[in-house]
């Protein structure tokens, strides 16, 4: 399906290779190195921020001794070389709520604090939504429009093959966390968008 670079649905311009390229995580390759590798935290929001606070009391006890420091000194977040706020690093590069356990036969798998937490019906809060889209990265354009871009790193080529073995496209993917983000009437219009276009394209 060949389409333009660039695909508005509603306030939200997204490049196509969201919505041709192939994606589905493969744990049991990567073993979640997305959230240990890298020069910065995870992007979050005030909001999030006061959400990810409330939630310190119930993952304490599964951060490392080195986060922990790391919290109590600056606290969860901080604002980045780009000026985004982002949540804390430990050693320049781990996020502060990682962790390592055993996976559905994954052995020592990078694990997120704060998702564990919330799937054990301790908190009300699952995680960052900039880590449930990744690899889709988002960014505000001027006042009123955001843009998403699909983010390669070698860390995630595992996904690549898992997905294009599956035939699963991001957006698809990724559908539950982009409607957390934009809303099941969003998702709705862009699944609509994508077909009036993959139409269009099989066109002679």
């Amino acid at each position: 399906m060949k389409l333009p670079p660039i695909i508005q649905v509603g306030d939200v311009l997204l490049s196509s290779e969201i919505l041709t390229e192939k994606f589905c995580c493969d744990l049991s390759v990567c073993k979640g190195q997305c959230c240990v590798e890298g020069v910065a935290g995870a992007p979050v929001t005030m909001e999030e921020i006061a959400e990810i606070e409330d939630c310190l009391d119930e993952v304490w006890g599964d951060l490392s001794a080195s986060a922990q420091s790391v919290i109590d000194k600056q606290g969860v977040a901080y604002t980045d070389q780009e000026g985004d706020l982002v949540t804390s690093i430990v050693r320049g590069k781990d996020c502060v709520f990682t962790f390592y356990d055993d996976l559905e036969g994954i052995h020592d798998c990078c694990l997120c604090a704060l998702e564990k937490a919330f799937r054990a019906g301790k908190t009300r809060f699952c995680k960052p939504v900039s880590c449930a889209l990744y690899p889709i990265r988002v960014k505000k354009i001027g006042e009123n429009l955001i843009g998403l871009n699909y983010n390669r790193w070698d860390v995630c080529k595992a996904a690549i093959e898992k997905g294009k073995a599956l035939n699963l496209p991001l957006y698809q993917f990724l559908k539950d966390p982009l409607i957390r983000r934009f809303g099941e009437t969003w998702y709705r219009e862009l699944l609509e968008v994508t077909k009036f276009l993959q139409e269009a394209s099989d066109q002679p």
